[in-house]
């Protein structure tokens, strides 16, 4: 057994230990679940390793509810339950730090984490285990962990991917109890976890995990669990400053490709000290400085806008891929500095817009008593509410942040009418 939080004992077997001692699964050690989280809540310096070890569990817990559901049990033989644990542990080895939020650029020449994924597990210190313990193919679980959009797996494997990554999955479960946990929060842990698991059963029309009407009070719980989280935690104005400066920081350096490339084997603390010494004299430096050097300097929020309030404004710049974020930022300091004479550097002001994609998905269905199937979402009120309209409306804000050093000449700026002018002169 390996004892992780909060109290749980994570069974190991040789074959998994072989697994989780190699050094791409060890470099998840130094690799933090909530990157930027910690500037906030300092407790949330948890790594993806610890994770791992928890969906893992997961996935056995899950497996074993399967196969013992009084009106459809489900078991999925040795090799395709093999494939679920590996993939368990193994679905955040491409990970390097920070690289959601980095993703996001679109950095020239850098690969995404799961094309990493595939690539370290073709490297013979995974090949050679994952042939010889488990009997499967580094691409069979490479296509697994990522399949292509035109794929069409068998029934099983749909079944498996979606206990994986789903409405409720084993990679949810985890994380939001441990980042709820670490964090110091109660949003990620108010649902019945138990309860939830326990109904989970087969939806066999469709080929993917559902739950039993018994299940349907904690699956709208943890629909509410992660919109709170969100809104609470992994989107906070503070983390989003922080996430503002750090993209601003790593943008400003893009055309340098061989340093995001070196990046894709760091562990948080290599990167930080990287991007610290390669920021070092350009304008951005204090953006690095601010998040990374010894004294903590975020930038400051002066502006922010939903779609419920600001609906024109926020949809048209909600949209703007980031480099376009960029120039509006730079437009609105020299609008301040010309209307209001305020001296004010390009990089002094800072837009951010969370991804447009991100969504609290739950296309999940329930089965009822007489064995028919519904979609939940057409049976619960609160997750029509929080799955579609709170979170786009209310969640997904706008911001912009400047150097603490101008919040309060920026005060008296009214920041919404400059931005709308300025959207409505470039057609934005």
């Amino acid at each position: 057994m390996i004892r992780i939080s909060p109290e749980l004992d994570v069974p190991i077997t040789p074959r998994v230990r072989r697994l989780i001692d190699t050094p791409p699964f060890r470099r998840l050690s130094g690799v933090t679940q909530l990157g930027l989280v910690s500037l906030i809540y300092p407790g949330a310096t948890h790594s993806r390793f610890e994770h791992s070890l928890g969906v893992y569990r997961n996935a056995i817990e899950v497996l074993k509810q399967l196969a013992t559901d009084p009106k459809q049990p489900m078991a999925f033989g040795q090799r395709n339950s093999s494939l679920l644990l590996v993939a368990a542990l193994l679905h955040d080895l491409g990970h390097w730090p920070f690289c959601h939020l980095l993703e996001d650029l679109d950095l020239k020449d850098c690969p995404r984490h799961e094309i990493l994924a595939r690539r370290i597990l073709e490297q013979p210190t995974l090949s050679n285990l994952l042939k010889s313990d488990w009997d499967l193919d580094p691409h069979e679980v490479a296509d697994f962990l990522h399949p292509s959009p035109s794929h069409t797996p068998e029934p099983n494997l749909a079944i498996l991917r979606s206990i994986l990554s789903g409405p409720i999955d084993i990679d949810k479960l985890d994380y939001l109890e441990r980042d709820s946990l670490h964090a110091g929060v109660p949003y990620g842990r108010n649902f019945d976890r138990n309860r939830l698991v326990q109904s989970l059963c087969i939806d066999t029309p469709r080929n993917r995990l559902a739950i039993s009407e018994k299940g349907r009070t904690a699956a709208e719980m943890m629909v509410f669990a992660r919109y709170v989280m969100f809104s609470e935690v992994y989107w906070h104005h503070a983390v989003r400053s922080a996430t503002a400066m750090l993209q601003r920081a790593v943008f400003d350096l893009k055309e340098h490709s061989e340093i995001t490339q070196s990046w894709l084997d760091m562990d948080d603390s290599s990167f930080k000290h990287s991007l610290i010494a390669h920021c070092r004299n350009r304008p951005t430096e204090s953006c690095a400085a601010g998040l990374f050097g010894p004294t903590r300097i975020l930038y400051k929020r002066v502006a922010q806008f939903d779609s419920f309030c600001e609906p024109e404004l926020h949809r048209s710049i909600s949209k703007l891929p980031y480099a376009q974020l960029v120039e509006l930022s730079r437009e609105l300091s020299r609008w301040i500095q010309r209307e209001h004479s305020i001296p004010i550097d390009p990089h002094d002001i800072l837009i951010d817009a969370p991804p447009a994609s991100c969504e609290v998905q739950f296309d999940l269905r329930v089965r009822l008593k007489s064995g028919q199937f519904r979609d939940l979402f057409e049976l619960s009120p609160v997750v029509q509410s929080l799955a579609t309209r709170q979170f786009d409306e209310m969640v997904k804000r706008v911001r912009v942040f400047v150097h603490p050093r101008l919040q309060a000449s920026i005060k008296k700026v009214n920041i919404a009418e400059m931005l709308r002018e300025i959207c409505v002169r470039t057609k934005i």
